[in-house]
């Protein structure tokens, strides 16, 4: 699998620029507080094939959190065998996860802080696009999520966790806003489909319009 990376143009101290962004992602980063541990975050990995559909996306990314916003781009590629993504910072790939259903392999530029998760970020990754049934079947106990029209809430014992708005029913396509009330984050995804849904997954439902 070949993913389609933007072009790169030289530059002068990437690496450095790129850290200074990635450190300060909300998407992974957000795995403590000054003061107390933050809880554990919820550790889903569903298998690619789940998804129900074959996919190749270019993504613009947008985390908002203290005050701050920070940006980053990403290819991301899924097919039943496999979940692909290369994060870009200014034209330098700075981080790539690799997920086959059982292992997850990533890497990271050799700066950037231990807090990016890989797991959380598939973890936002799959939250978001993947459909509802196969993130029911996969939460731990206390957990639940909900859909209501275009509005997606993840619960712990009732509380919510995070909230994801869609602009349109096919959660790929357009733009996506995560809001994570336990960890204090935004995340704006905008999504460009460089191929559309194919193979013999491509019937897979988008968001539906009530799903309680």
């Amino acid at each position: 699998m070949q993913l389609n990376l933007p072009g790169r143009r030289s530059w002068l101290s990437v690496g450095l620029r790129a850290c200074v962004l990635l450190a300060a992602l909300a998407l992974a980063a957000c795995t403590t507080t000054p003061a107390l541990q933050a809880p554990a975050r919820l550790g889903l990995k569903l298998a690619p094939a789940s998804l129900g559909a074959n996919i190749s996306l270019q993504q613009h990314l947008t985390v908002e959190r203290n005050g701050r916003i920070d940006q980053l781009d990403a290819a991301v590629e899924i097919d039943p065998q496999h979940f692909n993504m290369v994060g870009l910072a200014f034209g330098q790939r700075v981080l790539s996860l690799q997920y086959d259903g059982q292992t997850l392999q990533s890497w990271r530029h050799p700066m950037l802080p231990s807090q990016v998760r890989a797991e959380d970020v598939l973890e936002d990754t799959q939250l978001t696009l993947w459909p509802l049934a196969a993130i029911r079947q996969a939460l731990p106990a206390g957990w639940t999520i909900e859909q209501h029209g275009l509005q997606r809430t993840l619960l712990l014992q009732g509380e919510p966790v995070m909230v994801i708005n869609y602009s349109t029913p096919t959660p790929w396509d357009g733009k996506v806003e995560l809001n994570n009330l336990r960890y204090h984050y935004r995340l704006t995804i905008e999504s460009v489909s460089d191929t559309a849904a194919d193979g013999p997954a491509s019937a897979a439902p988008g968001v539906p319009v009530v799903a309680p």
